[in-house]
């Protein structure tokens, strides 16, 4: 991480109103995806550990050797130099991360942003090979990315399943920060599905937040359980008085992306076309006095602004002032919670949103598309 804060873009657009916090906005073209996702991760078989055994190293032990640094480097122009003569007419720009080996083959997660729009990539293991990487693909959306290098036999990171993990089990993370590589740094779970304006704005990763320190050039190495697996690609840090605060994506998001980046070079994020309000008692009675569309309940939760033309909404049947409640059968409170279940849907499939219309609840069917890929 080069930055203090590593946040993502937006998919929803947010409106601020009153005491409000995001804004998404979603558009593209429909895409079917496959029936079967390509694999991007070897399991290994790993015993459970033993009683008295500390569990911070056995943990390193299994994991430590899948860590890989990864050197970048990007050529930029120098306008100066080619005009004035002073010095070259391009510069190069060094970067370094983390990552780790999810198949013996060579595949590689990372960080986007530890690769993005470099010219150069370079692998190195803890036994010290040392591999061209070729960047299979990106997304800015969730910061993921797949390296892959031309071996065989490498040494593997078990994955674990991100959706079981609880506030206060152990997190430990690898990572090369400062080029200090290898560095091994434990602490707890802090929180799960961590989304609100805080933390990112608009992005779609429900982050897993912990105390264990993480500092630049951690970006894109392992969160690891207390049993040895990956839970978390670290990929953000904020810095407060008296301590710091990292950020990880949970690895069950981060494989789901690196599938779609192997089976098509980047990932998929369908989109619905509305702009949202975070709805609050407060804002319900500013909303109801100051328009003759809405009446809407002084409640907490998630309320239509506007739905764009012709999006899947409007096609849909979503109407401006409709309260969203669930998306795919999945409880929303606030923006983010429909950004997130929206992202698990599929693109080309319908998806049934249920809402709430002047008071009486009816369940739309929405058809989400392909969201618009900045150029």
């Amino acid at each position: 991480m080069q930055r203090q804060k590593r946040w993502i873009g937006l998919s929803l657009i947010v409106t601020t109103m009153t005491s409000c916090s995001m804004v998404s906005d979603l558009g593209g073209r429909n895409v079917l995806p496959e029936s079967k996702p390509p694999v991007v991760n070897d399991q290994p078989r790993v015993a459970p550990l033993q009683p008295g055994e500390n569990v911070i190293v056995r943990a390193v032990e299994r994991v430590g050797p899948a860590v890989v640094r990864i050197d970048t480097e990007k050529d930029i122009s120098n306008p100066l130099g080619r005009m004035l003569g002073m010095g070259p007419s391009t510069q190069r720009q060094q970067g370094q991360g983390s990552g780790f080996i999810t198949r013996a083959n060579g595949l590689i997660f990372t960080n986007e942003h530890v690769v993005r729009g470099a010219d150069r990539v370079a692998v190195t293991l803890p036994d010290g090979r040392r591999f061209n990487g070729k960047v299979l693909g990106g997304d800015p959306l969730t910061d993921v990315a797949v390296v892959k290098v031309a071996a065989d036999n490498l040494p593997v990171a078990s994955l674990g399943d991100s959706d079981l993990l609880r506030p206060g089990e152990w997190a430990i993370a690898i990572g090369n920060p400062f080029g200090l590589n290898n560095t091994v740094t434990a602490g707890i779970i802090s929180a799960v599905g961590r989304n609100d304006a805080n933390i990112g704005q608009g992005q779609r990763v429900p982050y897993i937040q912990t105390d264990a320190a993480v500092n630049p050039g951690n970006s894109g190495g392992p969160l690891i359980s207390a049993t040895g697996q990956v839970i978390g690609m670290n990929t953000a840090i904020r810095k407060a008085p008296g301590a710091g605060l990292s950020f990880a994506v949970p690895i069950n998001l981060t494989k789901r992306i690196a599938q779609q980046i192997v089976r098509t070079g980047q990932a998929s994020h369908p989109f619905i076309g509305v702009h949202l309000l975070e709805l609050t008692p407060e804002a319900a009675r500013e909303i109801n006095a100051n328009s003759n569309r809405c009446n809407l309940p002084e409640t907490n939760g998630v309320v239509v602004v506007e739905v764009l033309e012709d999006s899947p909404a409007e096609a849909g049947g979503m109407r401006q002032c409709d309260l969203i409640l669930k998306v795919n059968d999945t409880a929303v409170d606030n923006p983010a919670d429909v950004q997130l279940a929206v992202d698990r849907g599929i693109v080309g499939q319908s998806m049934p949103i249920t809402v709430e219309r002047n008071g009486v609840e009816q369940v739309l069917e929405v058809q989400p598309q392909e969201m618009t890929r900045k150029r």
